[in-house]
């Protein structure tokens, strides 16, 4: 019969192991971990794993080993570095860029309004896409239609 600090020592393996399977791709599936698969690659993985946890490795030499023998990968969570870093990044760098473009836009059409507006006082005729932004800017938008109000 086992002792209790078998049991114990036993869960600690299998807590671990089940961990570090987790954040392991399968490579023959490649959408699942191997934790959740069933392919042959993904049991003897598992069996790798436990076989270097009772051999005494750490979790980072685990996942250095499996990096090393099947690529970066394998691993859920890729390390951070300069290519990850792009990828990573790009959506705030172009929603930055977004952001900077309309923010531009706006602060032009605002001069533009003001030069217009002089252009107004001096007498020089505005262009029809110059009156058409006037409108635009100075016609104060509907009330918004409520069930419960009548209109007038």
């Amino acid at each position: 019969m086992a002792s209790a600090e078998d049991v114990k020592q036993r869960q600690v393996v299998e807590d671990r192991a089940r961990n570090i399977s987790h954040n392991v791709r399968c490579t023959e599936c490649g959408s699942q971990s191997i934790e959740d698969s069933q392919a042959d690659v993904a049991v003897l993985l598992r069996r790798l794993i436990r076989d270097e946890i009772k051999s005494g490795k750490s979790d980072k030499e685990i996942y250095k080993k499996l990096e090393e023998d099947f690529g970066e990968t394998v691993l859920y969570a890729p390390k951070f570095d300069l290519q990850t870093a792009a990828i990573w990044l790009s959506p705030v760098i172009v929603g930055g860029v977004a952001a900077g473009v309309w923010a531009y836009q706006k602060h032009r059409q605002r001069t533009n309004v003001h030069i217009m507006a002089l252009n107004l006082v001096r007498g020089v005729p505005l262009t029809p896409r110059e009156k058409e932004t006037m409108i635009d800017i100075l016609t104060p938008p509907l009330p918004a239609r409520r069930w419960w109000w009548p209109i007038k």
